[in-house]
C-alpha cells in the first residue's frame, strides 16, 4: 500500500511539475527548432547568394575580356546592389578599373578603385586596389598622391610593392635619398621574391642621379694687412 501510496504521489508530482512547466520545455523545443530551421535556411540562402554573385561576376570578366564597356557596367552596378555583401562586388571593381583603363579613362579607374577602398571589403583585396590606384596615380603624374596613400601602410605581402611605388613616387618629387632607401627596403624584403621585378627594382636604384651634397660656404680669410694700413696712417697724422 505504501508503494502504491508513493507510485501514485510521484505520478502526482509530475503532472504537477508538467503544469507549471511543461510549456516552456515545449516552448524551449520550438525554439530550438526554429533556430535549426533558421540557420538552415540562412546558410542556404548565402550558399544561393555566392553562386548567383560568382555566376554574374564570371559574365562581368567575359564582357572585360572583350571590351564590352556598357555591358560590364551593368553587370557591375548589379554586384554592387544585389549582392554587396559577397566578394565577388568588390572583386568587379578591380575588374572595372582594368577596363577603364584599357580606355584610356584612368579618372574612372582611380574612382572604381576609391570606391574600393572606403568599402568594408576584405583587407587582402583592399592591399591589392590600394597597389593598383598608386599605379593609376603615377599614370597621372600624381607622386604627392602616391606618398599620401602608401606611406605608413604595412602588409607583409604587399610591403616590396609599397616601397618599389613609393621609390617611384619620391623619384619624380626630387627626394633622392628616399626613393635610394625605398628601393632598396624593397629589395631586401624577405617577400621581393615573386611579388617585384627584382631587376628592374635595381636599375630604378642604379638610375638614380647622385645625391650631392650642398656646397659649404668658403669662409673669408681676415685682411690682416688692412689693420697695419690703418696704423700707419694714424702715425703719419
Amino acid at each position: 500500500m505504501d508503494d502504491l501510496l508513493s507510485e501514485k504521489e510521484q505520478i502526482d508530482q509530475i503532472r504537477t511539475w508538467w503544469s507549471e512547466y511543461g510549456g516552456y520545455v515545449i516552448g524551449g523545443l520550438g525554439l530550438g527548432i526554429a533556430s535549426l530551421v533558421g540557420w538552415n535556411y540562412y546558410q542556404d540562402s548565402t550558399l544561393d547568394a555566392q553562386l548567383e554573385g560568382s555566376a554574374l561576376y564570371e559574365t562581368l570578366t567575359g564582357h572585360v575580356a572583350d571590351g564590352s564597356l556598357e555591358e560590364a557596367e551593368a553587370v557591375a552596378n548589379q554586384l554592387a546592389i544585389d549582392y554587396s555583401g559577397t566578394t565577388y562586388a568588390a572583386q568587379s571593381k578591380l575588374a572595372m578599373a582594368r577596363l577603364y583603363m584599357d580606355r584610356n579613362r584612368d579618372d574612372e579607374a582611380a574612382a572604381a578603385l576609391q570606391d574600393l577602398l572606403d568599402s568594408d571589403a576584405d583587407d587582402a583585396v583592399k592591399h591589392v586596389a590600394r597597389a593598383r590606384l598608386a599605379r593609376v596615380r603615377l599614370y597621372q603624374g600624381d607622386a604627392q598622391a602616391v606618398v599620401d596613400l602608401l606611406e605608413g601602410q604595412e602588409s607583409k605581402a604587399f610591403g616590396p610593392t609599397y616601397m618599389e611605388l613609393l621609390g617611384d613616387a619620391y623619384h619624380a618629387l626630387g627626394r633622392i635619398g628616399d626613393a635610394q632607401s625605398a628601393y632598396q627596403a624593397a629589395l631586401l624584403d624577405p617577400m621581393a621574391q615573386g611579388t617585384i621585378d627584382r631587376q628592374l627594382v635595381q636599375w630604378k636604384a642604379l638610375d638614380l642621379p647622385e645625391v650631392t651634397m650642398p656646397d659649404e660656404p668658403i669662409a673669408e680669410e681676415p685682411d690682416v694687412e688692412a689693420p697695419v694700413e690703418a696704423a700707419e696712417a694714424e702715425e703719419n697724422e
